[in-house]
């Protein structure tokens, strides 16, 4: 019976997040919101579409509209290497939509006490895409708002 304990951890208030690198930097996502990952694998353009919307996929059957995390943050275009993924996220008021990440680390079970929220500036029009700060193993992972992200 003592296998089963798990150490006074509490697992209702523990989340998991996939750690992606988009650039320099790393990002968790929830994992409740991750449909799928899949590899890259070529996007038809859909013109007159905003410039971080590469375009969309067909995922067995689906038509999903894919985005570039980086072009939407901010940063320089997509160098796709074999690291780099779709995922596929489900959103409430958005939908499906993938969107184009330079690599997949690893996925961590942050707790409550672990997560910190990042107050937000809502005197500027400027989006913050960042709606937490995890500490996993010594190290910060932004934790995405993945509707300000997703949002047009």
């Amino acid at each position: 019976m003592d296998e089963l304990r798990v150490d006074g951890a509490v697992e209702n208030d523990a989340a998991q997040f996939i750690v992606i690198q988009v650039g320099d930097e790393q990002y968790g996502i929830n994992i409740a919101y991750v449909d799928n990952i899949v590899r890259m694998q070529a996007i038809t353009r859909v013109p007159k579409s905003a410039s971080y919307i590469k375009g969309v996929i067909n995922l067995r059957g689906i038509v999903v509209p894919v985005m570039s995390l980086r072009l939407k943050m901010g940063l320089e275009a997509d160098e796709y290497t074999k690291a780099t993924r779709i995922i596929i996220l489900k959103l409430e008021h958005i939908g499906t939509v993938g969107v184009i990440v330079d690599e997949v680390k690893e996925v961590i079970t942050l707790d409550s006490e672990a997560i910190e929220k990042v107050s937000t500036d809502t005197s500027t029009d400027k989006v913050n895409f960042v709606q937490s700060v995890g500490k996993s193993n010594g190290s910060l992972v932004s934790i995405l708002d993945l509707n300000a992200v997703a949002s047009e």
